[in-house]
């Protein structure tokens, strides 16, 4: 028989399993070994007999097994989050990013085949998955990410694995049949959450609502159907935004089934009753520019938007709800329970949570769920701890090399990791167990881990690569922080020394305040010396918190990026600390370019930069002001006479530059006034809407108040 070929029996065998599983309510990885063309080719045979409402290709075009399946790059995958799958195919022979793989996963629906085109499981250690290229993976001899994943494939009995090259047909299992049969309807879970969300769509103001659930648990469409019941009972504008308008599908879907013949007009982003009513859909900067009335407003996959966005819209409407995926592929619906439950509590003391656990599209015995779970360690937990268990002395710092960990202890490790960022995802773990660049160490108590960091060496590049990145002519896969201080400082050196940067860093809550992250970085740094690097560094969302937290470990500030980071929507900071000569009048260079540009940039590129983190940032910065005599005059004529501020403002500039100032104003109620009218020059009107002052006349008073002060009690000018 032709390698690939299946008989009429085992194609009815198929068949039947796949009703089988439809009926369970259950999902299934089919792992086709061997031969790629032996693969397609069986494909080319099975799939047209199966059943496809709708099914992905992840391949190249070319190669598509069967023309039913809608073609799709990797890349793509977010264009089909929010949509439902029966039949998936995925061509590893071309690549395996594992974020998308773990997307695309999610979007079948019970009965759903995942299959998997790939060579045997033991040559997985060292195959050469073209995906690695992306993020420089590509030179290393062994990748134990492939090969754990490999181990854990082999010992699931729930994966169907075939080789087509092999004349051995495949014995698919025998299912039971369930009593009843599996059908996707509004779990105990569901329809609390719709009640829920009515009340609170219908209730008091500035009593936010805050959905997590796992994916699969319809979160969005309870979002869709309490939309719809909110329009039904008389709100007549409610708002959705999230991440892309693909994400939202599901909701508009189930909103749309909800209001059947109530609605006049519909699309795939905006819904207009009979009544009146309208939901519609905006991107979330466009919600925040255009600031549009509503009653309710829904934010669906909250923990992909920036932390700084979401607080602008929980405090720009009178109802806001949140709903975020916990254990999801992009790996950040912890850190935004965690981050975002701080903001809510400080800004609405009333909000509320709730969490769906029933799975809604497949049963709770479907396997496949579990299994891209663990294969990606989606729902890896930190170790829990009760605080009186951790003391400091029991604290034990040490390297290690997370490959090596059993998975209890590399899911806890990884753990710490997820809820300590809100961008810790699947490719994470991938770059964490492969590249050998990596460096990492523990803090652990007896055998359990209660703090993490994890490092990567980088720089190195000959003088004349070093120079063209200083150019903007080349930019290289890694090296984040020497290509980023080499082309935006301008120091070719800064790409050509050898740094270790410290990527993320994290402490179990029961641990921290003990000086476990101190600890971390200082065993960093001290092998960083042993290995003959030259700097220790670190790049990061600014905040006043981990500014300090970096000062403490001797690193300084060299650099304050241009643009909002998408995942925090603070400006990323970069702190370094000088270990060889060569590194320290680096660090030494980089601070004191930047204490000159400082005043120059910070009201043109970080007009809404922090007010405290601004003042912060310059009293670490090296003090290049001096006042003259014509200065001191100007100064005292401002503070006791009637000299304009517009004419001060020269002078108001340069004294903060001056030794002590910066400090000496980080603790003085006017601090936020003087750094967004002196610093960054905001208008009177922006001052006054701010709640700053209450007009120029106002405001150039409490100046003077805080100069006259400054003359009496401040540092010497």
């Amino acid at each position: 028989m032709t390698p690939g070929a299946l008989t009429a029996k085992e194609l009815d065998a198929w068949q039947s399993f796949q009703s089988g599983l439809m009926r369970r309510g259950e999902r299934r990885l089919v792992l086709i070994e061997g031969e790629r063309a032996h693969a397609l080719s069986w494909l080319e045979t099975l799939l047209p007999a199966l059943a496809q409402e709708t099914g992905v290709w992840v391949g190249p075009e070319a190669d598509q097994p069967d023309a039913a399946l809608t073609p799709m790059a990797p890349k793509q995958i977010r264009q089909w989050l929010g949509r439902e799958s029966s039949v998936v195919v995925w061509d590893g022979w071309h690549g395996n990013p594992p974020d998308a793989f773990a997307a695309l996963s999610g979007t079948l629906k019970a009965g759903g085949l995942l299959f998997w085109l790939m060579p045997p499981l033991d040559e997985w250690l060292k195959f050469p998955d073209p995906d690695y290229a992306r993020t420089g993976l590509d030179d290393l001899p062994e990748h134990p990410f492939a090969a754990r994943m490999a181990n854990l494939l082999s010992a699931d009995s729930e994966v169907i694995r075939v080789n087509p090259g092999q004349t051995v047909s495949v014995d698919l299992p025998v299912l039971a049949e369930p009593d009843p049969p599996f059908s996707v309807q509004t779990t105990d879970d569901q329809r609390d959450l719709i009640d829920r969300l009515v009340r609170f769509g219908l209730g008091r103001r500035r009593r936010p609502l805050v959905v997590t659930a796992d994916r699969g648990r319809g979160k969005s469409a309870a979002l869709g159907l309490a939309a719809a019941e909110l329009l039904r009972q008389g709100r007549r504008q409610i708002l959705v935004t999230a991440p892309s308008r693909e994400n939202v599908a599901t909701l508009f879907r189930h909103a749309q089934h909800g209001l059947g013949d109530d609605i006049l007009t519909a699309s795939e982003s905006a819904l207009e009753t009979c009544a009146g009513g309208s939901l519609r859909f905006l991107a979330v900067r466009d919600l925040l520019a255009e600031k549009p009335e509503a009653e309710v407003v829904l934010v669906d996959e909250a923990a992909a938007l920036p932390a700084a966005l979401l607080k602008q819209v929980l405090l720009g409407w009178p109802r806001v709800a949140f709903s975020s995926t916990v254990h999801g592929y992009e790996g950040a619906g912890r850190g935004f329970a965690i981050r975002f439950r701080q903001v809510l509590d400080r800004e609405t003391p009333h909000w509320q949570a709730l969490t769906l656990s029933a799975p809604i599209r497949w049963s709770a015995t479907d396997a496949l769920e579990p299994l891209i779970s663990r294969l990606f360690l989606l729902a890896a937990e930190s170790p829990e701890l009760s605080p009186e268990t951790v003391d400091a002395a029991d604290v034990i710092i040490e390297p290690f090399v997370p490959r090596q960990l059993d998975d209890q202890q590399l899911s806890e490790a990884f753990g710490l990791l997820v809820d300590a960022h809100y961008r810790t995802t699947p490719a994470d773990l991938r770059q964490w167990l492969d590249a050998a660049a990596v460096r990492s160490w523990r803090a652990r108590v007896a055998n359990t881990t209660v703090g993490i960091l994890w490092g990567v060496i980088e720089g190195g590049l000959s003088p004349e690569l070093a120079e063209q990145v200083t150019l903007g002519q080349r930019r290289l896969r890694g090296h984040l922080l020497p290509q980023s201080l080499a082309s935006h400082s301008g120091f070719p050196e800064a790409a050509s020394q050898h740094c270790l940067r410290i990527t993320r860093i994290a402490v179990a809550d029961q641990a921290r305040r003990l000086g476990v992250g101190r600890r971390l970085v200082k065993a960093a740094r001290q092998a960083a010396v042993q290995e003959d690097l030259d700097t220790v560094g670190s790049s990061f969302g600014g905040s006043e918190e981990l500014l300090q937290f970096w000062g403490a470990c001797d690193l300084v500030p060299v650099r304050l990026g241009l643009n909002q980071e998408a995942s925090s929507g603070e400006y990323p900071l970069q702190m370094l600390d000088g270990l060889s000569a060569a590194g320290q009048e680096l660090v030494a260079r980089l601070q004191q370019r930047l204490a000159e540009h400082w005043p120059t940039l910070l009201p043109l590129a970080w007009p809404a930069l922090n007010a405290r983190l601004a003042a912060a940032l310059s009293a670490q910065l090296p003090a290049t002001g001096r006042l003259s005599d014509d200065d001191r005059r100007d100064l005292h004529s401002f503070a006791h006479g009637h000299r304009g501020f517009l004419l001060s403002l020269p002078v108001l500039r340069k004294v903060f530059a001056v030794p002590g100032v910066a400090s000496w104003l980080q603790s003085h109620d006017e601090l936020q006034l003087w750094v967004a009218a002196v610093l960054q020059q905001q208008s009177w009107q922006m001052l006054q809407g701010q709640g700053l002052c209450l007009g120029q006349r106002d405001g150039e008073g409490r100046l003077r108040a805080v100069v006259r002060q400054l003359l009496k009690n401040g540092p010497e000018l």
